[in-house]
């Protein structure tokens, strides 16, 4: 059997809030990824997302909201929260927060900290689900850990076919990288993980992010060395490719003799290649090359999150 994909009509919508709420798990679309969504005060619901992803428990889950306010019901908005919640907020912005005393909040979904990761999303698609549902919704992409995040819900249905209820679909991510991720649970705000907010708009209303302090270990989704992870081998900073390699182009100036080639953006628009990253690494994850070549790309603005993005994908595999 195929999975069951729906487009985002307003039967849709109504019948994937119904099925969260009823402890189903249900794929929607977003503006980074499409997400495996799961009502996240339901421990049993929120187990069923790890059992999917086969992902470790230890691995935080971001619980997504509809409104600023769902967000100060579940976790602890301190003044820079609210100042990037007004400014950047609906939108690919995740923020490590305290969590809230007594929220509804289920223990699975925070992997057992504190601390809660928390994102309102800016696609119409997904609020209004989070709106039918009634309640924030644990939402990690909708993959087998550890590997390529899904941008078209043809994606989605590949890696996880029946497993979710229902997949609705509202056509290609349009951001396509995840939300970037910032620590305010500390006195010190920390960069978590580069993502589709660019970290000048962020520094610019909380002033500089410190990097992540590696002794606290796994606080928030996408921190694993390993992941994003196609099934071959990754070269990253190629100038050359092979012709038993597929190449992964960026601009204008493409090396000649690979065996396969796409280009994340011939005009060199870091937007464009954000948005086709994860598209064209699943396209050349094929069994008839040795691996994939990827050509440099500027670390500037999106690009930091698609070289952090990259570099998990070419490190070597866990597990």
């Amino acid at each position: 059997m195929t999975a069951r994909i729906l487009p985002a009509t307003d039967d849709a919508i109504a019948e994937a809030g119904r099925l969260l709420a009823a402890g189903d798990l249900v794929a929607l679309p977003t503006e980074t990824v499409y997400g495996l969504g799961a009502d996240a005060t339901n421990g049993a619901a929120v187990a069923a997302i790890f059992a999917a992803k086969k992902r470790p428990r230890f691995n935080p889950l971001i619980a997504h909201v509809a409104t600023v306010a769902a967000a100060r019901a579940i976790a602890q908005l301190d003044d820079r929260a609210e100042r990037l919640a007004e400014a950047l907020w609906p939108g690919p912005l995740t923020l490590v927060l305290k969590r809230a005393p007594d929220g509804p909040i289920a223990d699975l979904t925070a992997a057992g900290l504190d601390t809660l990761a928390v994102r309102l999303p800016a696609h119409p698609v997904a609020r209004a689900i989070i709106e039918a549902a009634g309640r924030p919704i644990a939402a990690p992409s909708a993959n087998r850990s550890g590997k390529v995040s899904p941008t078209r819900a043809e994606d989605v249905a590949a890696e996880l076919g029946q497993r979710v209820a229902l997949i609705v679909d509202a056509g290609p991510c349009a951001v396509g990288l995840e939300s970037t991720i910032v620590d305010l649970s500390g006195p010190t705000a920390r960069l978590l993980r580069p993502g589709g907010t660019d970290r000048a708009a962020i520094e610019i209303l909380i002033g500089p992010l410190a990097g992540k302090d590696e002794a606290q270990g796994i606080t928030a989704p996408g921190m694993m060395k390993s992941h994003y992870a196609p099934a071959l081998p990754v070269r990253l900073d190629a100038e050359t490719a092979a012709t038993d390699e597929a190449l992964l182009a960026f601009g204008p100036t493409v090396p000649p003799g690979a065996a396969a080639t796409l280009n994340l953006s011939p005009r060199g628009d870091l937007a464009q290649a954000a948005a086709n990253l994860f598209v064209m690494l699943r396209a050349l994850d094929r069994p008839d090359y040795r691996s994939i070549a990827v050509m440099p790309i500027p670390a500037t603005g999106l690009g930091e999150a698609i070289n952090d993005r990259l570099q998990r994908a070419a490190a070597p595999r866990q597990g």
